[in-house]
């Protein structure tokens, strides 16, 4: 009884109070608002140059459809993207880049430099994430759930694509740099293990961005646009708690055990009776990792894996903290101990240059959304009936301007970009090549991940990117006020502060088990470009395939 009336006391100490605030106050109109961007006009031979850039871009459309369709194929999870990074490096190295590998101790991590023979500055970097999710496994261009290996891994998030857009982007861009003797660098990066926000703290930790003037980042969605100021997307930090008990015969002599299994259950059920009582801004979730090896056993160790997420670090840090003291509890309250807090990833709140994504805009606009055609349509509007969601298609329109700053943010995703944003001034373009409708990090929404539709949709990000690059190399007053935005709005009150903590290292162990279990079988979907024009031609499927209720007839 005294114990339990600890624990119960613990969880109303008033050093918790913070968590119930969660990240501070929400965001006001500000300086960002009012910060007036000048942006000069394209002059005739930079028209040229972007018309030149296009035109290189729609050359190597077959390149860009083979590295979707490659990445696809290949479906690694978050620090086990080895073949991945092998195929990228290789394509650069081919083409001139300096590639550096293990960056950050991440084994499958790489920093690709082209510098111009003119001169390095400015140094304009193009990042992307490639990690895929667990049980995504479909079969593209089927518009139902038909895995090509049951369980396995896949790229039901779309990460396979945002590379190819950059690499198409970066050799366009190089080859126009080669001929007009343009200065500049080419920094190429990939975002590894993205979904467990494993490693751009770190990236940020050991200087990758150091020289860094711009940071043009990609992601799949199914728009082409871009967004400047507070994203929405909310701080994190993702943590394992870890406990040591006693074991003992679970039938035999239970009262000689103590459970670390139930210091874990009670941390969980005492989390979710706080839930109650936290912000709406909040989002925790969390999975049982270690739930000890079998009934019998009294459960000498056991771990759950955390993500708490709020609007800002503030908000974040304390939600830590409530964790920790709740995981504390737990272990008092079962006679157990908490052996450890690992930290294996972190994110800040995404924040965008409103200078580079205005410039960034004008090209969007002189892009344009891809044509889609019939069996494009098809495709989508099956997979939205099968999941029972609007049956509406692709839109072709783009919006009249960027999305500006998110004015009160209430939940949602995170990404390690942010830390990345708060560091150098940074946008994300979204590039249209997946299907509205699926509820993301999910089966469906792999399915148009290896069709035309994201061939398309990397073909116009490549271009838009292309565009950009040149903007940035050839404007040095867009990159100018950049800057001037970064310091004097951006950062005039806000500080960045890691959220990882000095000792912490990157949890490159993640997702070995998974892989090892079903890349044998995997293996024998590797697409092959040598022998088989897209992969859909390489395993026999009709583009599109749905059910028979949308076919044409």
């Amino acid at each position: 009884m005294r114990t339990f009336l600890r624990f119960a006391a613990l969880l109303l100490i008033p050093s918790l109070v913070a968590a119930q605030r969660g990240g501070g106050q929400a965001p006001v109109r500000s300086p960002e608002m009012d910060f007036k961007v000048d942006l000069p006009a394209d002059d005739p031979k930079l028209q040229t140059l972007k018309q030149q850039a296009i035109r290189l871009v729609d050359s190597m459309s077959v390149l860009t459809q083979q590295m979707v369709d490659q990445i696809f194929s290949f479906g690694e999870l978050g620090f086990q993207e080895f073949e991945t990074s092998k195929y990228l490096t290789g394509i650069l190295e081919k083409n001139g880049f300096t590639v550096t590998r293990g960056v950050s101790g991440i084994p499958t991590a790489w920093v690709a430099m082209w510098r111009s023979p003119a001169g390095a500055k400015p140094v304009i970097s193009l990042g992307s994430d490639i990690d895929g999710i667990p049980q995504a496994s479909n079969k593209p261009a089927v518009g139902y759930k038909d895995p090509l290996v049951i369980g396995a891994p896949g790229h039901g998030e779309g990460h396979n694509s945002g590379q190819a857009v950059n690499v198409t982007a970066a050799l366009a861009v190089k080859k126009i740099m080669e001929r007009e003797k343009m200065p500049g660098t080419i920094h190429l990066w990939p975002g590894v293990a993205e979904e467990q926000i494993g490693t751009k703290a770190y990236y940020v930790r050991d200087g990758v961005f150091k020289d860094v003037d711009a940071v043009l980042f990609t992601h799949v969605g199914t728009d082409l646009g871009v967004s400047w100021g507070q994203s929405g997307s909310l701080a994190l930090i993702s943590a394992e708690f870890s406990f040591k008990g006693t074991s003992a015969h679970a039938a035999g002599a239970p009262w000689r055990g103590r459970s670390a299994l139930d210091a874990v259950e009670l941390m969980n059920v005492a989390w979710n009776f706080r839930r109650e009582h936290l912000r709406t801004q909040q989002r925790s979730h969390y999975v049982i990792t270690d739930g000890g090896d079998q009934p019998n056993v009294v459960p000498p160790t056991a771990a759950v894996w955390y993500y708490f997420r709020e609007t800002d670090e503030a908000g974040v840090r304390a939600l830590f903290a409530l964790g920790d003291t709740i995981a504390r509890a737990a272990a008092m309250a079962t006679g157990t101990q908490l052996d450890t807090i690992r930290i294996l990833g972190s994110a800040w709140d995404g924040y965008f240059s409103k200078p580079i994504a205005l410039q960034m805009f004008e090209n969007i606009k002189a892009v344009g959304k891809p044509t889609w055609d019939e069996k494009d349509q098809l495709l989508a509007r099956g997979i939205q009936r099968e999941l029972g969601q609007p049956v509406r298609g692709l839109d072709s329109t783009v919006a009249r301007e960027p999305s500006g700053p998110v004015v009160n943010p209430q939940g949602g995703g995170s990404d390690d970009i942010g830390d990345i944003s708060w560091n150098v001034p940074t946008v994300t373009l979204r590039f249209p090549s997946n299907i509205p409708g699926p509820p993301g990090h999910n089966w469906a929404n792999a399915i148009s991940m290896a069709t035309p539709i994201a061939h398309k949709g990397a073909t116009a990000g490549a271009k838009v990117q292309a565009m950009t690059m040149l903007d940035l190399f050839t404007k040095p007053t867009v990159v100018a006020q950049a800057w001037d935005f970064f310091r004097s709005v951006q950062t005039a009150q806000r500080k960045y502060t890691p959220l990882i903590r000095p000792y912490d290292k990157p949890a490159i162990w993640l997702n070995t088990d998974i892989m090892a279990r079903y890349r044998p079988e995997m293996r024998k979907f590797y697409y092959d470009p040598t022998k088989y024009k897209t992969y859909l031609e390489q395993l026999g499927i009709t583009y599109p395939t749905v059910k028979a209720e949308t076919a044409v007839p």
